[in-house]
């Protein structure tokens, strides 16, 4: 999965011969799993049609303020567009337009939402060899590029005037692969790996029966996701769950019972930089197992239990580098639990979930949490769908990391 995927990018198209490799552009950004709108300057559609442009990335090209045509449409917000993108692309970015977004001219659609932007913008020049090569141009270059702004060069070949030398818009594939790239280098787990463990384990009592729990993996698979969107290569062991995830950088590990849980946590711990524990591991498991089918006889059945392997004490005694998270769902006394958990086991943060609270615990979309820290700092957060929460607990973890 590329780090484009889910993400909004608002193509900025401008009057250059180069235009025509948009329609490849917007193409590559779809496949890649992006939303993309277009906007385009007034003149720029003598080299493009809006047609081409609104049926590749299934969303209406906005070229101009309002419908001259109606004078009832509605005008085309230039900040909702800029709020909306969590990109803004210019490409081609023609001499004359580098100009204007340089000098703060905004005398159409593309240039008011460029001014207006609050995300990353990347722009692509293209024009000819001895417009590139001016001293005018060159000072618009380093002037945008001082704004925060990220250029992608442009490159050597033949030109529209005949021409051969430098000002040739990158290539569309390159183009993504240098957005792709940039992107991921500044990621905060680029680098990184983090362990993280899921869902329920399953203890058999025969070949059909098991003790289990209500756990769904949500809220693990969030965590893997969001650590996965910051740059980390993760490795997600997780019990039986209807859970699913499609991304590049994070290796799924099934596994059933505790036992499996522990040797593949073991497996990956020692490479790893983050381990995060939020996995609802059986505390207890059948002393023995039936090979075959228990049949019902009497009005009770006995099983004898035993303790299944503490998988989070067990990291703890052997951690070195890794920052260790776990997990603590508690019923009553819930901080001085979950304090003493941490303490006990070698914990450099804890999770803290309450039943006591509505809205969190398992087979929800909702968690509300509270992390206590290695000093036993305690915070707490609000009533959030497990996506937010899983941000808030990767981010705890990055400010640790950082302090």
């Amino acid at each position: 999965m590329s780090v484009l995927s889910g993400k909004k990018i608002l193509l900025g198209i401008t009057a250059g011969i180069a235009a025509y490799k948009s329609a490849n552009l917007v193409r590559l950004f779809i496949k890649l799993g992006a939303e993309v709108k277009v906007m385009m300057t007034p003149a720029s559609k003598d080299f493009i049609t809006p047609l081409t442009l609104s049926t590749l990335s299934k969303n209406p090209v906005h070229s101009s303020f309002y419908d001259t045509e109606n004078e009832n449409e509605l005008w085309n917000n230039h900040v909702e567009l800029g709020l909306w993108a969590d990109y803004v692309v210019i490409a081609p970015a023609t001499a004359n337009t580098l100009s204007k977004m340089a000098n703060g001219t905004c005398d159409n659609l593309v240039l008011a939402t460029y001014l207006s932007a609050k995300c990353p913008v990347y722009f692509a020049p293209a024009m000819d060899l001895d417009m590139y090569k001016h001293s005018s141009t060159k000072e618009n270059l380093q002037k945008l590029q001082s704004f925060g702004n990220v250029m992608i060069p442009a490159t050597s070949g033949e030109l529209a005037s005949g021409l051969v030398g430098e000002g040739r818009m990158a290539e569309p594939e390159d183009i993504v692969a240098f957005i792709e790239s940039d992107i991921l280098s500044k990621l905060p787990l680029r680098g990184k790996k983090v362990l993280i463990t899921a869902g329920p384990t399953y203890e058999a009592i025969d070949p059909v029966r098991f003790i289990g729990n209500h756990s769904s993996g949500k809220m693990g698979f969030e965590i893997a996701k969001q650590a996965a969107n910051l740059g980390a290569e993760v490795f997600l062991v997780t019990g039986p769950t209807h859970q699913e995830v499609k991304h590049s950088f994070i290796k799924r590990i099934d596994v059933i019972s505790a036992e499996e849980m522990y040797n593949a946590s073991h497996e990956y711990f020692n490479e790893v930089d983050i381990a995060i524990l939020s996995a609802a591991v059986a505390d207890y498991k059948p002393k023995n197992i039936a090979h075959q089918k228990i049949k019902k006889k009497d009005a009770t059945l006995s099983i004898e239990l035993v303790p299944t392997k503490d998988i989070l004490a067990s990291l703890g005694k052997i951690k070195k580098q890794q920052f260790l998270v776990g997990f603590a769902l508690e019923t009553d006394n819930e901080i001085e639990n979950a304090s003493a958990k941490l303490t006990r086991k070698n914990l450099d943060m804890i999770v803290l979930n309450s039943l006591q609270d509505k809205g969190a615990g398992f087979a929800t979309n909702t968690n509300k949490i509270t992390i206590i820290d290695i000093n036993l700092n305690i915070t707490e957060f609000d009533l959030k769908s497990k996506t937010a929460v899983a941000k808030d607990i990767i981010n705890e973890i990055l400010q640790k990391l950082d302090a």
